[in-house]
């Protein structure tokens, strides 16, 4: 029977901070040991925002500096971990570490993808081998390199009985279809913005990273003209598999809707950006997974109470639940999902899904740095 630990760490497109989870793999089954949260500090959060607007030039310097910088913070995150966790380094096979996306651009003429947080500098520190820029060896064999979780979905959440879909409300949404029938195929794309139009909108109106339990937006009212104006970019319409980020979904995005259209109490953008995330997330389900009977949700955006409430309406024919009912709490599970990417690529085993990726062919994901 193996028993190793792995360490999983996944800064997604909220921006918020870093994931980091210590978790046993015992021959099929994954044991949650610890997990810690490490907001990033202001100044690393404005150095990210700026990198990312694809808008405002950069100098490479500024880039190398932030990839050394986070390296280091991801490292020092993965020592605390261990600490609040009592397990020695030693102990821990593998390091799974996303990095942080700064660009995804897989429909470009030369497709590519970034995602920085030297891991040379994780591995160095910690003493523990680690394994990072998954995204783009899927890239490389013809897909979007992203969402590869729904390979990870498929082996926790997958189920001979029910037809499911995960949902996962990052910055970003995306679902993962697992249909019961196994002649079925799954499928996995981004379904548009999640938390991250509604993020920039309540920091710029109320100085606040985010709509707590989305009270704000509750205190608005959907407004069809708006939403029917953001329901109109192509990206919906596109069929899968697609993926997409936080520089195309961006405030730049978000002012050119608004700037030809009447003038909007900024809690009624709220509420219509809330229900824009609710309402791309149940068309895509209908559309991709009508026959689906079980939702799962995991990510950031479980907390908003506001958007919860819009979902159930709209899928009021699905039962939906937390992953947490399945023994994966859902603001941990992508960081689960590349702690089992690094086992998967350790013992030489595909990790991508090419139903969800589009890719020509499973592949081995990621870089190995050794210990």
């Amino acid at each position: 029977m193996s028993n190793e630990y792995y360490i999983g760490l996944m800064s997604g497109t909220s921006l918020d901070g870093i994931d980091a989870g210590l978790y046993r793999f015992t021959d099929n089954k994954i044991e949650l040991i610890h997990f810690y949260y490490r907001a990033y500090p202001a100044n690393i959060k404005q150095k990210i925002l700026k990198l990312c607007d694809i808008n405002q030039p950069i100098s490479l310097l500024e880039y190398g500096k932030l990839d050394t910088q986070l390296g280091a913070f991801y490292a020092d995150a993965c020592l605390t971990l261990l600490t609040q966790a009592k397990v020695d380094a030693h102990k821990v096979k593998a390091i799974g570490s996303h990095g942080q996306t700064i660009l995804h651009a897989p429909n470009s003429t030369q497709p590519f993808t970034l995602q920085i947080g030297n891991p040379n500098i994780i591995s160095q520190i910690t003493g523990i081998t680690t394994i990072a820029d998954f995204r783009r060896r899927d890239i490389a064999a013809g897909g979007q390199g992203a969402p590869l979780v729904p390979a990870f979905h498929h082996a926790m959440f997958h189920s001979c009985k029910n037809n499911r879909v995960i949902i996962n409300i990052g910055g970003i949404a995306n679902i993962t279809t697992l249909p019961k029938d196994s002649h079925h195929k799954m499928q996995g794309f981004d379904t548009g913005p999640g938390n991250t139009l509604m993020d920039y909108w309540i920091l710029t109106h109320k100085n606040k990273t985010y709509d707590n339990h989305g009270a704000w937006a509750a205190s608005g009212e959907i407004k069809m003209e708006l939403l029917n104006a953001f329901k109109n970019d192509p990206y919906f319409s596109l069929p899968p598999p697609k993926s997409t980020g936080t520089e195309y979904f961006s405030s730049s995005w978000l002012s050119a809707k608004l700037r030809h259209l009447p003038h909007y109490a900024p809690e009624d953008v709220q509420r219509t950006l809330c229900q824009l995330t609710a309402t791309t997330i149940a068309e895509a389900i209908h559309h991709a997974a009508p026959k689906t009977e079980q939702a799962l949700l995991c990510g950031g955006g479980t907390h908003n109470s506001t958007l919860l409430k819009a979902l159930q309406q709209l899928l009021n024919n699905i039962s939906i639940h937390s992953t947490d009912t399945l023994g994966a709490p859902p603001d941990q599970v992508e960081a689960m999902a590349f702690a089992w990417l690094a086992k998967q690529t350790l013992t030489g085993i595909t990790g991508n899904a090419p139903e969800a990726t589009g890719a020509k062919e499973a592949v081995i994901l990621g870089g190995i740095y050794q210990a």
